[in-house]
């Protein structure tokens, strides 16, 4: 197997936000059965070695795009943009109001004990998730790399109020 530059090329996928899970799983398997370090247990030491870190690269580019987010920001990484470095100042005002009331709605309805309510947020979350994936989707096939990181720097924040609403949730539930 030839040196991949990136994850995409190690799974043999053209280098695009979208791509099909069927097709990406399949040639993860197909992949990963040719270079599984088990095939090389007679092997000389190099070769095990050799088997064990590319099996080692293919599951972390597999496990990195199989995820839309993780995916969103590995390709926004492979076209010079590091979405982790940026600051929240540079999000849209209205979105970090936006997350501000989620995150005061969240403590008030964990304050309350308000499993229900947390629920319904957990719901409204998933609701504005699925608006900038196909946002994000369509930004990156528009070439639009900004805007397309200032929709995962959102998913981001997304993704941690989901996490706190988890938590929430679970806290009520051990209580």
């Amino acid at each position: 197997m030839t040196q991949a530059r990136n994850h995409f090329e190690l799974l043999g996928l053209a280098a695009s936000y979208t791509v099909s899970a069927d097709v990406m799983d399949r040639s993860y398997r197909e992949i990963l059965s040719k270079v599984h370090p088990d095939r090389f247990a007679s092997a000389s030491d190099a070769e095990r070695r050799a088997a064990m870190q590319l099996a080692t690269q293919v599951n972390e580019a597999y496990q990195t795009l199989k995820h839309p987010l993780k995916r969103a920001i590995y390709f926004l990484e492979l076209a010079g943009v590091d979405v982790l470095s940026q600051t929240s100042a540079a999000m849209e005002p209205a979105f970090l109001m936006r997350q501000l009331e989620w995150r005061e709605n969240i403590e008030d309805a964990r304050a309350a004990r308000n499993a229900g309510r947390l629920e319904s947020l957990r719901a409204e979350l998933e609701s504005e998730k699925r608006e900038r994936f196909a946002r994000l989707e369509a930004l990156f096939g528009s070439g639009a790399t900004q805007p397309a990181a200032e929709a995962a720097r959102q998913l981001l924040f997304i993704d941690k109020l989901e996490q706190a609403i988890g938590d929430g949730i679970e806290s009520l539930e051990t209580a």
